[in-house]
């Protein structure tokens, strides 16, 4: 497989896949949106849930603007056609979610909100660890090929969201990092799914 930056540099070298990638990273955060607000009590709602559910809706509507610096007519929807490597960029997000359910439900004989709550924490943690690799590779070849596209904002919440998951995980469980790495474990297979489907199509 090939190093992620040498995947994004072709990316970013074509615009009409740099279209489609800032779609798919849309997509992305806009399905991890939709996922938090999915695993909320429907009472005991707090201040910081409601925070990361707004920033990532934000973030697939920043990134969806960024497209107009590219091409104003391409990737209007989520369709298929207009993502990268759809299948795969839709399988991931679920099939983690679904992953680390099972295992906490082994681990923690958890059930009903219980689960979907810790799901959500751990689920994002594993997402904001990836988003701390990802997004600051992206921005220096952005950078580095004076590209009007920016994500650096993106960056910051994202660094503070990972910031805010580890304190909910340290008061959440004692062997939280034991947990925390199994799961690192199960999204890097998603991940390495995800960007073989990205190469098969970059280099179709």
């Amino acid at each position: 497989m090939m190093h992620l930056t040498s995947i994004l540099e072709n990316i970013v070298n074509n615009n009409l896949l740099h279209a489609k990638w800032l779609n798919t990273l849309s997509y992305m955060e806009n399905a991890g949106a939709k996922k938090i607000s999915a695993s909320e009590h429907k009472e005991q709602v707090t201040l910081l849930i409601l925070k990361h559910a707004a920033e990532e809706h934000r973030h697939a509507y920043y990134l969806k603007k960024q497209l107009a610096k590219l091409d104003e007519n391409t990737c209007k929807t989520y369709s298929n056609a207009e993502l990268l490597a759809p299948n795969h960029t839709k399988y991931y997000l679920n099939t983690l979610d679904v992953f680390v359910c099972r295992y906490l439900k082994n681990q923690f004989s958890l059930s009903g909100y219980d689960l979907k709550f810790a799901a959500y924490l751990f689920v994002t943690y594993a997402i904001e660890v990836r988003a701390d690799e990802l997004y600051p590779i992206y921005q220096a070849i952005l950078t580095a090929q004076n590209s009007r596209v920016t994500v650096k904002s993106i960056i910051l919440e994202e660094e503070g969201h990972l910031e805010e998951m580890l304190n909910q995980l340290r008061e959440f469980s004692p062997d939280w990092e034991k947990h925390a790495d199994a799961i690192i474990k199960i999204e890097q297979k998603m991940f390495n799914d995800w960007m073989i489907g990205l190469e098969k199509e970059i280099f179709a």
